[in-house]
C-alpha cells in the first residue's frame, strides 16, 4: 500500500512539473495597488494554496466543536465503565 502512494506521489509530482514547464509564460497580474507579471503556473499554485487555507479556516469551527464533543463523550464512556465495574463487583442477591 505504501508503494502505491509513493508511485502516485511521484506521478503527481511529474504531472505538476510538466504542467509548470508547459505554462511557463508570463501573464499580467493587476491588483489594487499595482501591476506585475508572473508565470501562470506560479499564480495557479498561489491561488490553490490560498483556497486550501480558506477551506481550512472555514472548517476550523466545526473541527474544534467536534473535538470538544469527543472529549465530553470520552468522559461519559469513562463514567459508564466505572459504573459497570461497580455493578459487576456487587454480590448477586437471590
Amino acid at each position: 500500500m505504501k508503494i502505491i502512494f509513493i508511485v502516485l506521489g511521484i506521478g503527481l509530482a511529474l504531472l505538476v512539473l510538466s504542467f509548470s514547464v508547459v505554462n511557463a509564460h508570463l501573464v499580467p497580474l493587476d491588483y489594487f495597488i499595482g501591476k506585475t507579471e508572473a508565470p501562470l503556473a506560479l499564480l495557479l499554485a498561489i491561488t490553490l494554496a490560498v483556497g486550501a487555507l480558506v477551506g481550512v479556516f472555514a472548517m476550523l469551527k466545526t473541527i474544534m466543536s467536534l473535538r470538544l464533543e469527543i472529549g465530553k463523550l470520552r468522559k461519559t464512556v469513562k463514567l459508564s465503565e466505572k459504573e459497570i465495574a461497580n455493578l459487576r463487583s456487587l454480590p448477586i442477591k437471590d
